[in-house]
């Protein structure tokens, strides 16, 4: 193991972490059990929740620590962005993953290694 902390230590850190993390939900769970109507301020606060849960784990993937890339994965940014126009024009998710991979795989083996 790479670290300098006991096996008790880690293992105690991973169910405090899981204890609170099911905490955290349970009270969520819990909060608008009690409510008979939830406010309609969070209500149109929780409509942005999808997108940015969405960009959160989509943005990263266009990120690279490739040297001499400057940082972007070229070819996942392209397909990520036909990807997006497509799921807008369309709002298919099936063809929003066949142009994204599509766009992916001919970008990443038939046009980056002809530049």
């Amino acid at each position: 193991m790479a670290t300098s902390y006991a096996a008790p230590a880690i293992w105690g850190l991973i169910v405090v972490i899981g204890v609170l993390t099911f905490l955290i939900r349970v009270s969520f769970i819990g909060l608008f059990g009690y409510l008979d109507e939830i406010p309609p301020e969070i209500t149109r606060t929780l409509r942005f929740v999808p997108a940015a849960v969405l960009a959160a784990l989509v943005l990263p993937s266009f990120i690279t620590l490739e040297p001499g890339t400057g940082g972007i994965a070229v070819d996942k940014l392209i397909a990520g962005g036909i990807a997006g126009g497509v799921a807008w024009r369309t709002e298919n998710v099936f063809m929003t993953i066949g142009a994204g991979m599509g766009t992916l795989w001919a970008v990443r083996f038939v046009l980056l290694p002809l530049i």
